[in-house]
């Protein structure tokens, strides 16, 4: 390996984690379109619209996150934020027991099911579903903490969907 290519991988890391973290800046920063919007006299049904395409905008921003930042960067920021439980997530190479895998995959996919149905079943059945911010933030930090009850082999997994020539192989099929 040349010196060259040495020094390009800190740099390409340092502008991902950068980008990511920025990202991540980015999703409260959107939330206050919504009292900027009230206070300037938007109608109900369009601060309404702008609510729920930030809810989804949220998640999918979050997922661009995990494309953008990687296993490394994912790895890099939980130390600065989560150093003190990081001793409760499995590395990599630690297999997760199945209980423990089918509880995370629900943890994961709960809070972007439940994101994705808001609309229809606003419109469906209005009144229906409770508009508490605190059942949205609750959703938030379960698709987060998903992340660590599944595990390090996860993050492998969620960044094998953003690479295009990712291979499927299974321990099972050898």
């Amino acid at each position: 390996m040349s010196s060259a290519q040495t020094t390009a991988t800190p740099k390409s890391a340092k502008w991902r984690f950068k980008l990511g973290v920025a990202i991540i800046c980015l999703i409260p920063a959107l939330w206050i379109l919504v009292p900027l919007a009230a206070s300037a006299g938007v109608p109900g049904s369009t601060i309404a619209a702008l609510t729920g395409a930030l809810f989804i905008i949220n998640k999918v921003l979050f997922l661009l996150v995990i494309a953008v930042m990687g296993k490394a960067g994912f790895q890099e920021l939980k130390q600065h934020l989560f150093g003190y439980v990081s001793g409760l997530v499995p590395s990599a190479d630690e297999e997760v027991s199945s209980i423990r895998h089918r509880i995370g995959l629900v943890m994961f996919c709960l809070p972007l099911l439940s994101s994705f149905l808001e609309p229809y079943i606003d419109a469906i059945a209005p009144g229906l579903r409770p508009n508490n911010w605190a059942l949205q933030l609750f959703g938030d930090c379960l698709l987060i903490a998903s992340f660590f009850v599944l595990g390090g082999n996860f993050w492998e997994k969620l960044r094998a969907l953003f690479i295009r020539t990712a291979r499927v192989t299974s321990a099972d099929a050898a």
